[in-house]
């Protein structure tokens, strides 16, 4: 699906002390105490966990894998749109403890964000991911071989988008610190099918 995106067309949020970026991928180690979450319930506010992304005009889909051994509680990584703090979504593996970790997804607009989750076995180590858009409407997916997608969630931004900042993210709430490779990352037209109403 879609062609291998242009690195150098990306830029950072919040970049990381250290990276690797390569022709055909990124590696992060992530800075301890950092972390995505706006205003609802757990009565904190983060906006510091390092994101990677490209602009993308109209409709469009994007993927990317990533592979990571996470060994701290919180800790994770997987794919972002970003369009401001109060406004985003992340999907991601998070590791919780040895005997599971929670697959799920977090939807931030205008400043209070959801969570959506399933716990899978704490083993996993590496996700594949695909975000589409069309409009202010979107599809996330998940998949272990980078063909068969799962839906995870659709959802809408309320706030009006013109480029989605969209892209890779990763990061350790606690103080902790941990490798996340992200690679096979590709873009092209949309692949979310229209809804048709029989």
């Amino acid at each position: 699906m879609g062609k291998e995106v242009n690195l150098s067309e990306f830029f950072w949020i919040n970049k990381p002390v250290v990276f690797v970026i390569e022709s055909n991928g990124l590696t992060i180690f992530t800075d301890p105490e950092t972390d995505f979450w706006q205003q609802t319930y757990y009565g904190f506010q983060n906006d510091n966990g390092h994101v990677f992304v490209k602009e993308f005009e109209d409709d469009f889909t994007f993927s990317v894998k990533t592979d990571f051994k996470a060994l701290n509680q919180y800790d994770q990584c997987g794919i972002i749109l970003y369009q401001d703090s109060g406004n985003w979504l992340k999907a991601s593996v998070e590791y919780e403890n040895k005997s599971f970790a929670r697959l799920g997804s977090v939807v931030t607009n205008l400043g209070y964000s959801d969570w959506a989750s399933t716990d899978i076995p704490s083993e996993v180590g590496s996700m594949w991911y695909r975000i589409s858009r069309r409009g202010q409407d979107f599809c996330i997916e998940n998949s272990t071989d980078g063909n068969i997608f799962m839906q995870m969630r659709i959802f809408h931004m309320h706030n009006p988008i013109a480029f989605a900042r969209v892209g890779v993210y990763a990061c350790s709430p606690l103080k902790s610190s941990f490798k996340v490779t992200f690679s096979n990352l590709k873009s092209g037209p949309c692949v979310w099918a229209d809804h048709l109403i029989i």
